[in-house]
């Protein structure tokens, strides 16, 4: 319940400050200059195709509805087929507020997604999902030039520093939260940790602790449950592919948390939260986006050595660093990311009033933000010269 209320405050949060800021990031800059006048101005593209996931289906609609009606264009948008209700019922409360067919909704499989990536009148994708779909979609729309926001997948790194606390239990709290929130179905989850290794096993004992007291596996419903199921069954296969290869290679798998009801799991796709320790570097469970709640910990040498592991990732979402604040800082700078946070991660760290987005294989622009706005807009500059001829033309 706590998560899907945390998700309609982000939403209402991101609609609140586009609707406040809109019209002064779209209104036009007027630069007065030696050779004359120039005006930047801020154009709307047309349509828009949205196309979101089922995990945060709510906020990762609202995130690109509200920008793209403020700057003044159409959309079109396709939900998941595995979260679609709670999406509709709000697009179809904000197309009540438009003239009819300002915003659009349309439900159905990958056939609907190609016509939204292909089809020549739309100018602009807005695409939150997995890395290989956006592949498929920048192949679809290649012959027709759109432009793009790609919010795509994340493998997240924790980095635990030598100077981090491990008696801090709000820290340790926050950290077991970032990796399980949602049961691990969020993109900037902290999907694997690194922990320096000095410190090691002191953290993960009180890691251990501080999950076991958090961590209620039950019946979403019940206001006590802080963890739910994971979304459908192929997703819950593979979550426990991962943990049951790393297993097989030798490293030690354990159970965190309590369950509330044990007949929960002949019910729906239920996994108790496992912690994965002695894993290798380079296991899937590791290396790949888990997407659900199991996360690896991992020690580390220094401080070079925790970051050449951060780094080795086609992803860069976001990622974490946890320590004294400078020395955290340092580190944090030296990550390639998106975003960094230090001593928090994943959506406790997500401001909306500051752009969102990943490098590499984790996504293309930004969403959130100013520039969040701006990326649903054309720059048209207008030039408005003195005498309209170049000096340097003869007579």
């Amino acid at each position: 319940m706590y998560d899907a209320e945390g998700e309609i405050a982000v939403s209402l949060m991101w609609m609140e400050y586009a609707c406040d800021n809109a019209k002064e990031v779209l209104k036009d800059e007027v630069i007065e200059h030696d050779n004359g006048r120039t005006i930047i101005a801020r154009d709307p593209k047309g349509v828009i195709s949205a196309i979101t996931p089922w995990n945060y289906p709510l906020s990762l609609s609202t995130i690109k509805i509200a920008p793209a009606l403020l700057a003044g264009n159409t959309m079109v948008l396709k939900p998941s087929p595995f979260a679609p209700l709670a999406v509709s019922k709000v697009v179809e409360m904000i197309a009540d507020e438009f003239p009819k067919g300002v915003l659009n909704l349309v439900n159905g499989d990958s056939d609907i997604g190609v016509e939204l990536t292909t089809n020549p009148k739309v100018a602009k994708i807005a695409f939150t999902g997995g890395t290989r779909t956006a592949s498929h979609i920048m192949k679809s729309a290649a012959d027709t030039i759109k432009d793009m926001t790609l919010e795509l997948g994340g493998n997240d790194a924790a980095i635990i520093l030598r100077d981090f606390d491990v008696n801090d239990e709000r820290a340790m709290r926050r950290l077991v939260i970032s990796n399980f929130l949602t049961a691990g179905q969020i993109c900037m989850i902290a999907k694997r940790v690194y922990v320096d290794r000095s410190i090691y096993d002191r953290f993960v004992e009180k890691y251990i602790e501080a999950a076991n007291k958090w961590i209620r596996v039950g019946d979403p419903f019940n206001k006590e449950v802080t963890i739910g199921p994971v979304n459908n069954k192929r997703q819950m296969e593979y979550v426990q592919s991962l943990i049951d290869d790393a297993a097989r290679k030798g490293a030690k798998v354990i159970k965190l948390g309590k369950v509330l009801d044990e007949d929960i799991f002949e019910t729906g796709y239920f996994l108790q939260p496992t912690l994965v320790l002695g894993a290798n570097y380079d296991d899937p469970i590791v290396v790949e986006e888990q997407f659900g709640p199991t996360v690896p910990i991992l020690p580390f040498d220094d401080d070079d050595h925790a970051i050449r592991l951060a780094n080795d990732s086609i992803y860069g979402l976001t990622s974490s660093v946890w320590g004294e604040e400078r020395h955290a800082l340092e580190v944090a700078k030296r990550i390639q990311a998106g975003t960094t946070m230090i001593n928090t991660a994943a959506v406790q760290g997500l401001d909306v009033r500051f752009p969102f987005g990943g490098v590499k294989q984790s996504g293309i622009g930004r969403e959130y933000g100013k520039e969040g706005i701006l990326a649903y807009t054309d720059t048209h500059v207008i030039n408005i010269p003195k005498v309209g001829e170049l000096p340097y033309i003869p007579e």
